[in-house]
């Protein structure tokens, strides 16, 4: 499948101006749409999105990025049916040294299953299990020489 994950961090990213990876995502995730990629999430991203998006800025922005993600064909939203859940539960507990929540595990699952390598957020928590991170991480600023 030609897609690209879009995790919350990458949503929120996205959605706010003044998030330090704004710029960053917004182009990854045009990148990927300008090359035919498809975004993909999960129905308990989009809850925790939506969730954070209008704790953050507001139940206006809250609506406008809903508008955006709703009916869209550039987005396939996967469903957490008990199979999936399962599959979480049981990421959820074996990574005992990981501080991964259960929604990081579905999306893991769902990853997984979809063959999925590459995630648009901002949570280090992806790359940890092996999944690449869009954008990648922000180029440092050379020091200057003594």
């Amino acid at each position: 499948m030609n897609a690209i994950f879009v995790d919350t961090g990458g949503w929120m990213a996205c959605a706010d101006a003044a998030d330090p990876a704004h710029q960053r995502a917004c182009a990854a995730r045009d990148t990927a749409l300008e090359a035919g990629q498809i975004l993909v999430t999960t129905d308990f991203v989009v809850d925790e999105s939506l969730t954070l998006i209008r704790l953050r800025l507001g139940l206006e922005a809250a609506g406008k990025w809903w508008h955006q993600i709703d009916g869209t064909r550039r987005l396939r939203w996967e469903r957490i049916d008990a199979d999936r859940f399962e599959k979480a539960r049981q990421l959820f507990f074996h990574y005992r040294n990981k501080a991964f929540s259960f929604t990081d595990c579905t999306s893991f699952a769902v990853m997984r299953e979809l063959r999925l390598t590459h995630a648009l957020t901002t949570d280090a928590h992806f790359r940890q299990i092996g999944f690449q991170l869009v954008p990648g991480p922000r180029a440092r600023k050379p020091r200057p020489s003594r």
